[in-house]
């Protein structure tokens, strides 16, 4: 085998650390650029997310621009009809029934009799007392005569009687006259118990509800007892209607209305208002309104439910918004509005009715004004929103 090793060349040390710094730079300049460049990469994805999350937490709402309404008015609230006249009729006396004559939703005639009872205690009572008085009558006759007798002796002779005789006699023609009238007295309460048995109609009108039954037992001024019959008087019928107090002002006399039932839904009935109670409910802030209806024909009942429609003057300064445009901050109402730069302002406002799906609002905003329809609960003034477009 050979043992030829080639040559090594002379290497310049100098030289050789020139080259080896000159390729660790160039190395360590890549390695910066590199790390640079992935930080800058990481840096702009950081950005972007960051302006991706800032911009999806800016809410997208919907927005309307605040009018004037300029249409007159309509107040509808909720009513309840009752008759003209209405009364409850109880017998004024123990008694059986006897007999009964008319029943629900018959029409009636003043003094017409409803039901007959039956009182055989009562006339056992009257008869009693019956012959109470012809005893006391004859009682006082005969002291009545004794006494002027008395009198016409006194004065033919006066030594035949005396004075203390012939005024006890007078004396006792006067207690027997009061007894007579006592005895007369109660036959006459008597008699008028027994006209009670036969119970009758009040006014004209119709009967509403009938409790009497044949052979039912009657106790007068029981508390717990209902009424045997009801009358109602319906030719005219009365509407009450409470009425928020910032409308009682333009509840005047002759005032007019509609009335809309449920069982007439194609139909309205006029009613004019007739009295207000002029004083302010402390639980509910309202005015008791009467208003009364003309029911010829029948078709209102007493004790229905009726949806009743003022018609009212113009309010220029009126403005309605949607009710789910209110806020309520510390138990306050207020409305979520925003600039020409989406930078929402919450104003307190004073709500003038609240119907449900609308709120008119009396004060504290403007015609002008931008108001988000359904603005999140959690919106704040300065916040910045987008408005979402509409198709």
């Amino acid at each position: 085998m050979s043992n030829y090793h080639p040559p090594i060349p002379d290497v310049n040390p100098t030289e050789f650390r020139r080259k080896l710094i000159k390729v660790s730079v160039i190395i360590g300049a890549v390695g910066f650029v590199l790390a640079g460049l992935g930080i800058f990469q990481r840096s702009n994805a950081t950005a972007d997310l960051a302006k991706i999350a800032a911009q999806s937490a800016i809410p997208t709402v919907s927005v309307i621009n605040a009018a004037l309404s300029d249409d007159a008015g309509a107040l509808v609230l909720p009513g309840n009809l009752e008759p003209l006249n209405s009364a409850s009729i109880y017998a004024q006396t123990n008694g059986y029934i006897k007999e009964w004559l008319v029943d629900i939703g018959d029409s009636v005639k003043k003094g017409q009799i409803l039901a007959i009872l039956d009182a055989p205690e009562l006339l056992h009572q009257l008869a009693q007392a019956k012959a109470d008085y012809a005893t006391a009558l004859a009682e006082q006759n005969n002291a009545q005569s004794m006494a002027d007798r008395a009198n016409n002796l006194m004065k033919i002779n006066s030594a035949a009687i005396s004075r203390e005789m012939v005024e006890q006699r007078s004396r006792d023609a006067e207690a027997k006259t009061a007894a007579t009238a006592a005895a007369r007295a109660n036959v006459n309460r008597l008699e008028s118990l027994q006209s009670f048995t036969k119970l009758s109609a009040p006014f004209d009108g119709k009967v509403t509800s009938r409790s009497a039954q044949l052979g039912e037992l009657v106790v007068a001024g029981n508390s717990n007892a209902q009424p045997l019959f009801t009358i109602s008087d319906t030719r005219l019928m009365r509407v009450f209607v409470r009425v928020p107090q910032n409308y009682a002002a333009q509840m005047q006399s002759d005032q007019k209305a509609e009335l809309v039932l449920p069982e007439y839904n194609d139909k309205t009935f006029p009613a004019v208002v007739t009295r207000s109670a002029h004083a302010v409910d402390v639980a509910s802030g309202s005015v008791l309104v009467e208003l009364q209806a003309n029911n010829d024909k029948g078709e209102l009942m007493p004790g229905a439910y009726a949806q009743v429609s003022f018609k009212l003057a113009i309010n220029k300064d009126r403005i309605r918004i949607p009710g789910s445009a209110i806020l309520y901050r510390d138990q306050k109402p207020a409305i979520a509005t925003i600039n020409e730069k989406n930078i929402v302002t919450l104003k307190p406002v004073k709500i003038g009715r609240d119907e449900g799906t609308t709120v008119e609002i009396a004060a504290g905003i403007m015609a002008t004004d931008r108001i988000i329809t359904t603005p999140p609960d959690a919106i704040r003034n300065g916040d910045e929103v987008r408005v979402a477009t509409t198709k």
